[in-house]
């Protein structure tokens, strides 16, 4: 019997500083940066778009400085902005071939009880393989086992400390912020070839992937080899417009073809898990919900949602992943070939570094949780056991 999980971190050290304030905040300060960095990507800087340019960084509080309070410009060479010392501040460069730049998100410590949430997160639900997003990069990963989760391990008894994690595997994606999706896996579940998909695209030339759609083979101590692909697809933060659906329905085609790719070269155990960031009756997952053979833990007899108290007269079964769990807040997913399906023997959600609610609360939660800012995750872990 081994466990494979999912569970999205939401950066395990760092963090965007925007996260830290309002929904709205947020927002607005990621589609600002978004649109500003579309615009430095324009071959000619015309007039329409240097006005553009100057009301993003006056949203950004960018006038006086390339660096304002939740976001900043990095300039590598050449010059986009200049101040002149009698006020005011223009567009200098006339397109992407006078300079080298862009615009970032500014990040800040997550906070240190939040850290060794996550930390207790990962030792209690004991995964043999995991698959993480929005993680820093594989260093993190290594450090965050060494310094945080070696540390709550001790917390509990000798004889029922899990083992540590020994492998980590993390490809650098798609997105500037550094949040992308990665593996660890424990001491016999050695990780083997690996396949990047970061470079695909859509017949436009446009990249598929947010972040990345990893290929992972993963040996466990029998022998057998399971192919896992952690995945991240577009969110609908900041607005879910046209083009956001469309990414992600790229995306999920996309996917789907790699599976079946997979599935057509005589590999039966496959498992593709993550954030998808759509509910399972959106339009965008359909062609990877509805048109492969790949089944949801959730639709296994198996499947316990856990601790879920809500009133009565709530329908919601508890299958939601994020937030307070409601049924329309299932947005992880952990798919998995018909072979390995077949042999699911328990499976469930693990919340108990995420936030319950008020009184009454929906599920407990860890001694150390005592404010919303201690969560481990907004996101709830998604596992299963297969014999």
């Amino acid at each position: 019997m081994f466990r494979i999980a999912a569970f999205n971190v939401e950066n395990m050290f760092d963090r965007a500083k925007a996260f830290n304030e309002s929904d709205t905040e947020a927002q607005r300060t990621i589609k600002a940066v978004a649109e500003l960095n579309a615009i430095f990507e324009e071959a000619n800087y015309t007039q329409g778009r240097k006005n553009k340019i100057l009301e993003l960084v006056d949203r950004l509080d960018l006038n006086r400085f390339n660096e304002g309070p939740l976001a900043l410009i990095r300039t590598i060479r050449g010059k986009v902005l200049k101040r002149p010392q009698s006020g005011g501040i223009e567009v200098v460069a006339d397109g992407r071939d006078d300079w080298i730049g862009w615009a970032e998100l500014k990040t800040a410590p997550v906070d240190e009880v939040a850290v060794e949430n996550t930390g207790r997160v990962l030792r209690d639900v004991d995964a043999d393989i995991l698959a993480v997003v929005e993680a820093e990069n594989r260093v993190v990963l290594q450090q965050f086992t060494e310094l945080i989760f070696d540390r709550v391990v001790e917390e509990l008894p000798a004889a029922s400390r899990p083992s540590p994690y020994t492998n980590f595997m993390l490809i650098d994606g798609n997105d500037d912020r550094g949040i992308d999706v990665g593996l660890m896996t424990k001491e016999g579940f050695e990780v083997g070839l690996m396949r990047s998909h970061i470079n695909d695209r859509t017949p436009e030339g446009q990249r598929i992937f947010s972040r990345d759609c990893p290929e992972y083979s993963v040996t466990t101590p029998d022998g057998e080899v399971i192919w896992v692909l952690p995945n991240h697809f577009k969110s609908k933060f900041g607005g879910n417009d046209a083009r956001s659906i469309a990414k992600r329905t790229a995306q999920s085609v996309r996917t789907a073809e790699i599976y079946d790719e997979l599935r057509a070269a005589g590999e039966d155990n496959v498992v593709v898990l993550g954030d998808l960031n759509d509910t399972p009756d959106s339009d965008p997952l359909q062609p990877l919900l509805a048109q492969t053979d790949l089944a949801e833990v959730t639709a296994s007899p198996s499947f316990d949602p856990g601790e879920f108290n809500v009133p009565a007269s709530n329908t919601n079964r508890g299958i939601g992943t994020f937030g307070l769990g409601n049924d329309n807040q299932k947005i992880d997913y952990l798919l998995l070939s018909p072979p390995l399906f077949a042999r699911i023997r328990n499976a469930g959600l693990f919340r108990k570094g995420a936030w319950p609610g008020s009184r009454p609360q929906r599920w407990s939660v860890y001694d150390q949780l005592e404010e919303k800012i201690h969560v481990a995750s907004d996101h709830h872990v998604i596992w299963a056991d297969i014999d």
